[in-house]
């Protein structure tokens, strides 16, 4: 059980480590948008592993800022908010993880598919949440086209949101529809 509990861990590592790779790929415009492809491999191993490993490999992901030297830093808190809980809250996809996982071995594809969209959804929403309130606190400052600090983050926080979790969804939806089985860890 313990050695089980360690490969799922490990396997949570490489995930975050994937999605910090992926996240070297220029997607953004501007200093205020861009699409998150570190989302993908994330939100894929929440789907397969669950809620915790979700939220421990989304914490390895923000770490993994730090070492490679992609932290932008105002102050300590700012910091805490989009490198910690930010990225660990990208995790809270995997709350939808048995339901997706049952409903595959009943072939429901439809309520499997539902899943799935809620479960990036959310996961985008968690992550993208704590970006809004860092942007609004934080960044306001920067704020352009003189907007407010809340609709400026809300705007460009929510475009960014809306834009990974597209891609995201459409990658998810690819692997189920080509290849089901990788979603089922083995036991």
């Amino acid at each position: 059980m313990q050695n089980n509990k360690l490969r799922i861990y490990l396997e949570g590592t490489l995930f975050a480590s994937i999605a910090m790779v992926l996240s070297f790929i220029p997607t953004g415009i501007g200093s205020s948008f861009n699409v998150s492809l570190g989302m993908i491999p994330l939100s894929f191993y929440a789907i397969r592993r669950g809620l915790g490993p979700g939220l421990y490999a989304g914490f390895i992901w923000g770490l993994l800022h730090f070492v490679t030297g992609s932290v932008y830093m105002l102050n300590f808190y700012q910091v805490i908010i989009e490198y910690t809980l930010a990225y660990a809250f990208v995790g809270v996809a995997g709350f939808y993880s048995k339901e997706i996982l049952r409903n595959m071995t009943l072939n429901n594809q439809k309520t499997v598919q539902f899943y799935i969209f809620s479960a990036v959804f959310i996961g985008s929403l968690g992550r993208y949440f704590w970006h809004f309130i860092a942007g609004w606190i934080f960044w306001g400052d920067y704020a352009l086209w003189g907007m407010s600090a809340p609709i400026f983050s809300l705007v460009m926080n929510g475009l960014s949101m809306l834009a990974t979790a597209f891609v995201t969804i459409v990658v998810m939806f690819l692997l189920y529809r080509n290849s089901p089985l990788i979603f089922q860890p083995k036991k």
